[in-house]
């Protein structure tokens, strides 16, 4: 296992390098640039908001401002959107990658670390655009903002422990692809991003305790909308996404050396 995280600082040039190159690639010939990182998300959460603020009366409870609920859509798939980009491209990034490893020789766990970054650049810029917005929605920043670098963490370290986990075995059976392709909008719907929690029925709110991404999405809500300090879920996801990156990891050492053959 420590051979891994060595042999991904020895080329931590390489996956830099790769990250600025992947953007350049994404961002060539582009008018707009780098605005294409935040604009689809930010389309989303319009498309909803004025969905279910406007045609659903969709309120918050507890917070008067007529904007909340198009901040807490915001903050909601803030971080889905950094848990799901890891995890849907870690799931292919072998299988997509596979012409590279045949040719060149590198650590394959580079290509996860790539993944990770551009997300993770990604998720940054929407945030900065977000931090510019609120305050002109009237929803203004607190103490509690340190939180967002944990809650960050939190989620690539669960969202990689996933993708790496799944992307290896993906290679071997390609089914788990298409799974979890339809898993993941399932996911989505069952996670309160769209709708508090509070309106969720007694008899399913059990079953969010079993949803390692609610604690996660709750916390940037309560930091970045209601200034309050995320749930006590937190400690439980952390030991989550330790086991899980710690499997993949011993699934992704075990199977490393049958990659390209398979690919």
């Amino acid at each position: 296992m420590s051979e891994l995280i060595k042999a991904a600082w020895r080329y931590r040039g390489f996956t830099a390098s790769s990250i600025v190159n992947e953007y350049r690639s994404r961002l060539a010939r582009s008018r707009f640039g780098t605005a294409w990182l935040v604009l689809q998300p930010l389309a989303q959460v319009l498309i909803f908001a004025t969905i279910l603020s406007n045609v659903l009366a969709a309120r918050l409870p507890g917070i008067e401002n007529k904007y909340a609920y198009a901040a807490y859509l915001m903050s909601g798939i803030l971080c889905w959107s950094l848990f799901v980009e890891i995890v849907q491209r870690c799931l292919t990034v072998f299988i997509d990658n596979g012409s590279l490893l045949k040719k060149i020789q590198f650590p394959r766990i580079a290509l996860p670390m790539i993944v990770i970054g551009t997300a993770s650049i990604a998720n940054l810029a929407l945030l900065v655009v977000m931090m510019v917005i609120f305050p002109l929605l009237g929803i203004f920043p607190s103490q509690h903002y340190l939180w967002l670098p944990v809650l960050m963490a939190l989620t690539i370290a669960l969202s990689t422990g996933i993708g790496l986990l799944l992307g290896t075995l993906n290679v071997f059976a390609r089914d788990v692809g298409y799974v979890m392709t339809v898993v993941l909008q399932f996911w989505f719907w069952v996670t309160p991003i769209v709708y508090p929690v509070t309106i969720v029925p007694d008899a399913f709110k059990a079953t969010l305790t079993f949803n390692p991404v609610v604690p996660l999405v709750a916390g940037y809500q309560n930091v970045l909308v209601y200034g309050l300090p995320p749930p006590s879920g937190l400690v439980g996801v952390g030991i989550t996404s330790l086991v899980l990156l710690a499997l993949a990891l011993l699934v992704f050492r075990r199977a490393s050396s049958e990659l390209v053959d398979v690919l």
